[in-house]
């Protein structure tokens, strides 16, 4: 009897797994390739291809944008034809039909001065085009009105004319991220010319007068430092990039110390303790220069005896640690918040609130300064670069990720 029960499970254990999978099939639609039921794998493809088309627009209404978002703008669309244009021309046309070129431009002085979506019918004698409608959707970018996407179909559809709306109201939302990228760009390119224009009036006539002091007394050491000065102005003031290495901007601070080590003499005490392998670290250019002629001036203002400052770079993984620390007069930690927040102007010149405010535009504002000061206690300031971000490079220009 038990071998005939023994039997009679495992005759039956073929019924089971078939139940189970039937079950399993019933409770659960089928799934397309993993990526889940068929409004998922729908819903995957729209913001897949989304998010294709987003980066050509993140660089502005151009030809070549135009040229390298229409087909995946075509697709979200599912038109037989789509085109984008600016005020003058068509950039790009996607699909059949670009018959109807001249046409389309035709219409659209409407829509470009009113900013205001529009659909028409096409006149075509050609018996085999598809396309029979055109639906226009400005591009607006704080009001202003760049150019128009059109979608070109076989008939009039109130879907496609609320579809191509949302999706040119997509594409513009790119428009106006492409101008915040411009005027981000154009804000790091000022806060750079105004730290220039800091260092030219102060350092660069203390460093020609303690040269010339030089010329007669000491001709060799008037020509090092003559050299030393040239080249820290054109390290200063070149005009390759707002990014450069770790290294370099440290070649740059080693000809700043020898000018004003030549200016306060043993006064003046530097301690360097760098990691090499932070030295390819990519960071924004003139970020660190600033923050050691603060620790100068704060270390030998208000004191009659020497001043030691501390340079430490060191390897935390994923970041670059730098430290710039004087024993120097200090600052009232109030007054510092007031200097960085830009509700006072401060003493020195721009330096501190420059990099910080830099260094949050490019890192995000968790790669501020950190700064430890009292009176009388010195000051401390701490900066972590990330060894890698996109669009940061050396040598390059902040671009649009």
């Amino acid at each position: 009897m038990s071998g005939f029960l023994a039997g009679l499970c495992i005759a039956i254990l073929p019924f089971l797994a078939l139940g189970f999978w039937l079950g399993r099939r019933t409770a659960r639609p089928e799934t397309l390739g993993g990526l889940g039921t068929p409004v998922e794998h729908a819903t995957f493809q729209t913001l897949h291809t989304a998010t294709l088309a987003a980066p050509p627009l993140r660089a502005g209404l151009t030809e070549e944008t135009a040229r390298k978002s229409a087909r995946r703008l075509r697709t979200l669309l599912g038109t037989d034809a789509l085109c984008l244009t600016d005020h003058q021309r068509v950039l790009v046309w996607d699909g059949v039909g670009a018959h109807h070129r001249t046409e389309i431009m035709a219409r659209l002085s409407g829509p470009l001065d009113t900013g205001r979506g529009e659909a028409f019918p096409l006149t075509c004698d050609a018996p085999d085009c598809p396309v029979r409608w055109a639906v226009v959707a400005p591009l607006t970018v704080d009001d202003r009105v760049h150019g128009v996407l059109v979608a070109c179909a076989p008939r009039e559809s109130a879907v496609l004319v609320r579809a191509a709306g949302e999706v040119a109201r997509w594409v513009s939302v790119q428009l106006e991220l492409a101008d915040l990228d411009r005027s981000r760009t154009r804000l790091i390119e000022a806060e750079i010319k105004a730290l220039r224009a800091q260092i030219s009036p102060h350092f660069i006539f203390n460093s020609l007068a303690v040269i010339a002091s030089f010329v007669r007394t000491d001709p060799e050491r008037a020509r090092e430092l003559l050299l030393e000065f040239a080249d820290f102005t054109r390290y200063s003031f070149r005009r390759h990039g707002d990014f450069t290495t770790l290294a370099d901007e440290l070649h740059a601070i080693d000809h700043y110390l020898a000018l004003v080590r030549a200016r306060f003499g043993d006064r003046l005490s530097v301690t360097l303790q760098i990691a090499p392998e932070v030295l390819p670290v990519t960071l924004p250019f003139l970020c660190l220069q600033p923050l050691v002629e603060n620790a100068v001036k704060h270390g030998l203002e208000g004191k009659a005896d020497k001043c030691h400052i501390r340079i430490t770079a060191q390897d935390t993984g994923a970041e670059a640690l730098v430290v710039i620390e004087d024993d120097g007069a200090g600052m009232d930690p109030e007054l510092l918040r007031r200097i960085l927040a830009g509700e006072v102007s401060p003493s020195g010149g721009i330096g501190l609130s420059n990099v910080d405010d830099r260094l949050r535009q490019v890192y995000g504002d968790d790669y501020g300064l950190v700064i430890e000061t009292a009176p009388g206690a010195g000051m401390k300031i701490t900066a972590r670069l990330p060894k890698y971000q996109p669009g940061v490079h050396s040598g390059a220009l902040l671009a649009p990720e």
